[in-house]
């Protein structure tokens, strides 16, 4: 069967984030017929309905292109305040403009993300698997990846390596791609 090609992005826009150091680990992690792209958030300005009537911003088209031409979605998502970080969130409001022509529709999806508190992710994640509803994003149910005291497993260089948790960002992207293709075929 074909690849399956993964855009990867990250809700932290801080280049040594735990989330980041998660991404660089699936790129490392990646089964043989998986390709992971990744995207930075950064350049995507606050969503404005003015400015979307005006036409969007390029680093907007520039993410919805690339989100169109990958077959799945792996999203690496700290959590702020117990819920999703605005700039995940601000990034998705604009992938979803126009709602009929959005490119999240039916995109399958996987959530993983690291803190340094013991739950790791989980509140954020949930929040994002209200926001895939919404989107139509066909998100993994399982396995889930949250990585608590995240300052433990990821060393001075940003690499992710605490074992146990690189099995399951591997065990992720196994399953994301499987998913993909059963998706594929219905």
């Amino acid at each position: 069967m074909n690849n399956v090609h993964i855009l990867g992005f990250s809700g932290s826009l801080r280049q040594s984030s735990y989330n980041r150091a998660l991404l660089r680990a699936a790129q490392e992690l990646l089964p043989e017929d998986v390709t992971l792209e990744l995207f930075d958030l950064d350049p995507i300005p606050l969503y404005n309905g003015d400015v979307e009537a005006r036409g969007f911003p390029e680093a907007v088209v520039a993410f919805k292109e690339r989100i169109a031409a990958a077959d799945a979605l792996l999203i690496a998502a700290p959590e702020y305040n117990y819920s999703i970080p605005g700039v995940l969130k601000n990034a998705i409001d604009w992938a979803s403009r126009p709602p009929d022509a959005s490119p999240l529709n039916g995109k399958p999806v996987a959530l993983m993300g690291a803190s340094v508190g013991l739950l790791g992710t989980a509140r954020s994640q949930y929040h994002l698997r209200q926001v895939c509803v919404f989107t139509n994003m066909l998100p993994l149910n399982r396995p889930e990846v949250f990585v608590g005291r995240a300052h433990e497993k990821v060393d001075a260089e940003g690499r992710l390596i605490d074992e146990s948790t690189r099995k399951h960002v591997k065990g992720l992207l196994e399953a994301l791609r499987d998913w993909t293709r059963k998706l594929r075929r219905e």
